[in-house]
């Protein structure tokens, strides 16, 4: 290692991934936790003759050679560490004072130390007793995907069948065309999403954790991953609490559309074009926020998923089974699905994009939407960021508002100008509202479309009329088996 490399490296200081130890008096225990923790999570460089706070105190220069011999002794031990393992201490010249450097590479195995298993969390070694967390690193080591769990007593009479008809013209709208799935059975389609599946080590033939989590009914689901919540919260006003909360539980179909209602219901949508084509901002930004949070999450985990909104930021946070501890950015960003089953469906359906589309609109809409750069950070905790304006996130749907007041103080005239202008802006939100409706749910009822939206019944019968007249929509088929169809 050269001068340079080093200095930096002391300038820096300690993190998740480098430590430091004076080692005065020799090698103590403290140094073999550490090499532990490395070995559990991704790997780094040990220090040997530094300080906490980067000053170079050095080891004694006579007793550098043994060190090293012990060192490799007790790794190399059975008896203290499980499984053993070898690596090569390098003794360097630093300064005029002698260091020993050791690089630890992750480990494919859980290592524990005095029958003790140590993690790394950001710069410091911690023992870990848990169950739930050690399951958590096997899995991590292991890299298998925990969606491909069968279950053998799962059946078709456990699963909501009552979607696919939807899912069907779901898949077929996204794709353009007639799609795969409108000529499959129930049972084909579920085989050819691989939510029915076959164990290549056991043999074992069943419905698996990705069709339970997609199509299970609530009890179903509550019966395989009874940890399974996603908390939905509105912070405001009561930021130690909330001033709004979902609980939802179901599956991730109905979950997607109900965090989705959640994020129309408590976010502003500012006017936007694109090539001469409105877009929402806000739909595409929770769109993508919610689509990671459900297809990426690691189900076998305890820790409860949570959709927050806040009024400086917004923020999904899941279980991960993370490859890294970072901070992702759309030119080190690598596309892994945690849950390729789970990814596919939702592809498929128009829910999510293909992988890393979806953190290139981020960071592209989000500096649109509030005026900076979204943040994704990589951890046995996966969250994403978004800071929130409020001033520019209600540009062009507050300033009808204010125009009133101003035109209100002048002349009676330009004060109902004013108020035509605002009418005509709420009409516009509202056919816009109703069409995104019709665009992501074609078999959509005028009923359901009301109930979304809290408009009378009535009142969305009105304006669907008023969208068919101007060529807006129309459409085919009979009021309980047809579909609509969005012209602009």
């Amino acid at each position: 290692m050269d001068t340079r490399t080093m200095k930096t490296i002391l300038e820096i200081g300690e993190t998740i991934a480098v430590e430091f130890k004076r080692c005065g008096n020799g090698i103590e225990s403290d140094v073999y936790e550490t090499v532990c923790s490395f070995l559990n999570r991704f790997g780094g460089d040990i220090f040997l003759g530094v300080l906490d706070d980067g000053t170079v105190s050095g080891v004694p220069e006579k007793q550098a050679p043994d060190m090293v011999k012990n060192f490799i002794s007790c790794i190399s031990n059975p008896a203290l560490f499980s499984p053993t393992i070898y690596l090569n201490p390098e003794i360097l010249d630093y300064e005029g004072k002698k260091l020993i450097h050791i690089h630890i590479l992750p480990s494919a195995e859980v290592h524990s130390y005095k029958k003790v298993i140590y993690d790394r969390v950001n710069d410091a070694d911690v023992k870990v007793t848990a169950t739930a967390q050690i399951a958590q690193m096997y899995i991590r080591k292991q890299e298998i995907y925990t969606e491909k769990k069968i279950f053998p007593y799962v059946g078709l009479e456990d699963l909501r069948l009552d979607l696919l008809p939807k899912l069907r013209i779901m898949a077929a709208n996204n794709s353009g065309q007639t799609h795969p799935w409108s000529s499959m059975s129930d049972e084909e389609v579920l085989k050819s999403t691989r939510l029915y599946s076959i164990d290549r080590v056991t043999g074992a033939k069943g419905y698996n954790l990705a069709a339970v989590m997609l199509l299970g009914k609530d009890d179903v689901i509550a019966d395989v991953v009874p940890a399974y919540v996603t908390d939905a919260l509105l912070r405001k006003v009561n930021i130690d609490r909330y001033d709004d909360r979902e609980i939802i539980k179901t599956n991730l179909i109905e979950s997607y559309e109900q965090l989705m209602e959640f994020g129309r219901k408590h976010l502003p949508d500012r006017f936007f074009l694109e090539e001469d084509q409105r877009k929402s901002l806000r739909n595409i930004i929770t769109r993508e926020m919610i689509a990671n949070t459900l297809i990426h999450r690691e189900y076998t985990s305890s820790y409860q998923a949570k959709f927050v909104i806040e009024k400086d930021r917004m923020y999904v946070e899941n279980a991960n089974r993370a490859s890294q501890q970072a901070v992702l950015t759309p030119d080190d960003i690598e596309p892994n699905p945690k849950n390729p089953i789970i990814a596919a469906f939702f592809r498929n359906i128009g829910y999510a994009d293909q992988l890393g589309s979806g953190v290139r609109n981020l960071f592209k809409y989000s500096e649109v939407y509030s005026g900076k750069e979204p943040e994704f950070v990589e951890g046995d905790v996966f969250r994403i960021i978004v800071p929130l304006d409020e001033a520019l996130m209600n540009e062009g749907t507050t300033q009808s508002t204010q125009s009133t007041t101003q035109s209100t103080q002048s002349t009676t005239q330009s004060t109902q100008s004013t108020i035509d202008e605002v009418v005509h802006n709420m009409q516009g939100e509202i056919e816009y509202a109703i069409m995104q409706l019709m665009i992501n749910i074609p078999e959509i009822s005028q009923k359901e479309i009301a109930a979304r939206n809290g408009l009378n019944l009535n009142t969305v019968k009105y304006y669907i009329r008023r969208m068919q007249k101007k060529g807006m929509i129309e459409r085919e088929g009979t009021n309980r088996k047809g579909k609509w169809i969005v012209k602009q």
